[in-house]
């Protein structure tokens, strides 16, 4: 274990990073912190023994250097503190110098770090190609995410998940430190989580502190903080509640206490931020605190707020989750101290994100159901899910469908409940008795991926004259399934009554991009529909990433050129050319349900 001087350096990295989650991911404007008062400030932090220059950063692919043994006796106790022998001795107690040990020989390597390989839905290893590390950060770090599309989300997970390896020009534990941040920002903590562990904590940069840091936060997990505090305490009371509640976690009350009260009186956090802290101290063994929350005065929720309540169990009133920023909300629903009943509503914006798989969305809801009494149950969104599933007779599954589609006013709940019915809506067969509901059946199995599920009302679409499902298996459809010649485009085009004629300009640039239709079909038609596809350095930047076949930098170039609230914003140009190179690099379903997402939810 390093000495706390060193290992203070470290801290004032993470300190600066823990601050950095954007309070809304639309917003432009200089991030804000979401800790305390102290909590990002460096000079909270004690100075380093030695201001010499420090020793430069290992080259990429070389492992940090191993730490200094720490200090084998703890600071003096504080005065004025005591109040008893048996506290004294829990004071002076040795502090620990490691969590974990590592055998000689078994540290694993951080050169390729991820956690899926190319058989287990990940990219391969060279999926950035010859993409410097610094171009690839820079990317990272200015995506501003939530993604509006759920596939373009659950790929950009994928490829950030991928067993990759380290570009050059950056350290590679810093390049998972900003892979595991993007994690963050799209609403992914667990996803985050398993890069940050994938990490040995010898090997730790002032980068990945904070990285770990701020996952710690968003899995609600403040045990994760422990190993990053150092045994030594600092000036800020900031830091000493962040030791406090470690001393707590790890059986020290009176250590623990102490640390608590000394911060009360140094003052700089107070309010929510301080009795959060002190109700995990209140949590530990043997602990004898208590703290209330009083969120009347709180405006906002933060991550140090979400992570403090989530991991003590202390309700966060439904107001704050509701104007919290939507990865804040997706961490929400897959907390496991917030009682279920609180997560559902999280749980559909998590969905809609593509954090939540229709399979999970079900499970949560069934979980509902069973914990509701029968006599109580009717009119649930688990009984209506339940009767889409089970009833005997298809038109009552289908009514249960509709009730549920329709109910919610909501964007992301509206497209959470199709998620949601997509196993039910799969086991609808084909019939020209439900043609009027061919469009929502069909998108509904697409945002779970069952393309040849929906691919079978090939025939119900083409003859019930749905504009909208027979648009859906034009792009979705593993083969075309359904008339593509131009005549059969113009008719769509012709029906089309959205606002600046986008549903004919995103059809057209989609059937463009996945090379449903030739180069002069569709260059007459964009010119019908006023479509431009003509582009600046970003359309270059992924053209260039998908001639030179870089899956993983034309997934990240994709999210890049979706940079909005939602798909409206999505310009039909840039649609065109992420298509078209994610067919370039082998990634021809995720194309085709990006392009089915984009008719869908206009």
């Amino acid at each position: 274990m390093s000495s706390w001087p060193a290992r203070a350096l470290l801290l004032a990295g993470a300190a600066a990073l823990l601050g950095a989650i954007p309070a809304s991911s639309q917003e432009r404007e200089a991030p804000e912190s979401l800790l305390p008062p102290g909590f990002g400030d460096p000079e909270a932090l004690p100075p380093p023994e030695n201001k010499a220059q420090p020793a430069p950063r290992p080259a990429p692919g070389t492992p940090a250097p191993a730490p200094r043994s720490a200090p084998g006796a703890p600071g003096a106790p504080l005065p004025g503190l005591v109040e008893s022998d048996q506290e004294l001795e829990e004071l002076e107690r040795p502090r620990p110098t490691n969590y974990f040990s590592i055998p000689e020989g078994e540290a694993r390597p951080v050169d390729r770090v991820g956690r899926l390989g190319p058989g287990r839905f990940g990219l391969a290893p060279d999926a950035f190609g010859r993409a410097s590390g610094p171009y690839l950060g820079t990317l990272m770090q200015r995506l501003d995410a939530p993604l509006p599309s759920r596939w373009a989300s659950i790929l950009l997970r994928r490829a950030l998940l991928s067993r990759l390896d380290s570009p050059r020009g950056l350290h590679p534990v810093d390049w998972v430190a900003a892979r595991a941040d993007l994690l963050l920002r799209m609403g992914e903590a667990d996803a985050a989580r398993m890069l940050v562990q994938s990490v040995d904590r010898e090997n730790y940069t002032p980068r990945m502190i904070g990285a770990a840091a701020r996952t710690a936060l968003a899995t609600a997990d403040p045990a994760g903080l422990c190993p990053l505090v150092g045994p030594a305490g600092s000036d800020r009371a900031v830091w000493a509640l962040a030791e406090a509640m470690c001393a707590a976690l790890e059986g020290e009350p009176a250590r623990a206490s102490s640390l608590v009260d000394e911060a009360r009186r140094r003052g700089g956090v107070g309010g929510v931020d301080f009795l959060l802290a002190e109700k995990i101290v209140g949590a530990g063994a043997s602990a004898r605190r208590a703290a209330n929350i009083e969120w009347q005065s709180v405006d906002r929720l933060s991550a140090w707020r979400f992570g403090l309540a989530g991991a003590a169990g202390a309700e966060i009133p439904d107001r704050l989750v509701a104007s919290a920023p939507l990865a804040i909300r997706a961490w929400f629903a897959r907390a496991p101290m917030i009682p279920l009943e609180r997560r559902l509503g999280a749980a559909s914006v998590a969905a809609s994100l593509g954090v939540f798989s229709s399979a999970s969305l079900v499970e949560l809801h069934s979980l509902m159901l069973d914990r509701t009494d029968p006599g109580e149950a009717g009119g649930t969104v688990a009984a209506r899910l339940r009767a889409a599933w089970a009833d005997p007779d298809p038109a009552e599954r289908l009514e249960a469908m509709r009730g549920l589609w329709r109910e919610p006013e909501a964007p992301h709940e509206r497209h959470a409940r199709l998620i949601l019915t997509a196993g039910a809506a799969a086991r609808i067969a084909p019939s020209a008795d439900h043609a009027a509901d061919a469009a929502d059946l069909i998108a509904s199995m697409l945002t779970a991926g069952l393309d040849r599920q929906a691919a079978a009302w090939s025939e119900v679409a083409e003859g019930g004259g749905d504009q909208r499902a027979w648009a859906l298996l034009a792009l979705a459809a593993p083969r075309p399934a359904v008339d593509l010649r131009a005549e059969r485009i113009e008719s769509y085009l012709a029906d089309d009554d959205s606002r600046d004629r986008r549903r004919s300009r995103r059809l057209v640039a989609a059937l463009a991009g996945l090379g449903r239709i030739g180069g002069d079909d569709a260059s007459r038609l964009g010119r019908r529909v006023g479509l431009d596809l003509a582009g600046g350095a970003w359309a270059r930047a992924i053209d260039r990433a998908a001639r030179d076949r870089e899956p993983g930098t034309v997934v990240l170039l994709a999210g890049i050129g979706m940079q909005t609230s939602d798909w409206s914003g999505v310009p039909a140009a840039h649609l065109y050319r992420i298509l078209r190179a994610l067919r370039a690099v082998g990634l021809d379903f995720e194309a085709r349900m990006i392009a089915a997402e984009a008719i869908a939810r206009l």
